[in-house]
């Protein structure tokens, strides 16, 4: 996406509580619902969390979508079954109960995910993630190899014709042609979300996109964490006032 369209201000308002009354709401999940772990399995979800969200979804009438880049597995692992997923930055989905719409693996992810074990070997603090549909190389435990991991990645992505998705402390591999902002759109087309105002609530570069197609529908956007140049309209400090802002607003909404 290009920086020139991204606000320049560091400073954004806190977002009124007034923001769920009709809306749609996308939440991302690592940095937004839960702090980032050293490791992608070192997350702990508290049942408080997921009580929190059915009562939010279900005021919503179950305008609540999960957007991450986790796949829909993953995050029915996490305890996040219930709610309607896009994981793996919007390849998949999934309503609760049903079967995952995916595209199949493949093969090229299989040789980029032996390329990044073959480079994690013997540097310790790298971690190869194996997704459902993609592959990540975590270098969080090792920062001193992350020009190097990423020069892999984009030399792999331009070898097998793959999307290269940077995160933080992270590169993954996957199949183009989705992105966050994609998932957004495609869910607003159909119930539950349709009818409600789009509600982009992220913290990563990746989440951009979100908040674009957020504004684009005439909704808006919520960053999490440090001010940096951004398309959202609000901002909100840190995970616990995530969790804050949305048991303060569940009250307001019609």
């Amino acid at each position: 996406m290009s920086e020139s369209h991204l606000s320049p201000l560091p400073d954004l308002p806190a977002p009124p509580p007034a923001l769920l009354n009709g809306a749609a709401l996308f939440l991302d999940f690592d940095g937004t619902l839960a702090p980032i772990a050293d490791t992608p399995d070192g997350v702990v979800i508290d049942d408080a969390l997921l009580a929190l969200l059915a009562r939010l979804r279900d005021r919503l009438h179950g305008r609540l979508a999960i957007v991450s880049g986790r796949s829909v597995a993953t995050l029915r692992d996490f305890g996040f079954g219930p709610f309607l997923l896009a994981g793996t930055h919007g390849l998949e989905f999934a309503m609760p109960g049903s079967a995952v719409d995916a595209p199949a693996r493949l093969p090229a992810i299989d040789e980029a995910e032996a390329a990044f074990h073959d480079f994690a070997a013997g540097k310790p603090g790298l971690l190869v993630e194996r997704k459902t549909i993609s592959v990540g190389l975590h270098f969080r435990g090792a920062p001193q190899w992350g020009r190097e991991a990423g020069m892999l990645a984009e030399r792999l992505a331009d070898r097998f014709g793959l999307a290269l998705q940077p995160g933080k402390m992270l590169y993954e591999l996957r199949p183009g042609g989705a992105d966050k902002g994609s998932a957004l759109r495609a869910l607003m087309q159909k119930p539950p979300m349709a009818g409600g105002k789009p509600l982009f609530i992220g913290d990563d570069v990746t989440d951009e996109e979100g908040f674009a197609a957020a504004r684009e529908m005439g909704g808006s956007g919520i960053l999490v964490g440090a001010p940096r140049r951004t398309l959202a309209a609000f901002s909100l400090e840190q995970v616990a006032a995530v969790r804050h802002y949305l048991a303060q607003g569940i009250a307001g909404i019609d």
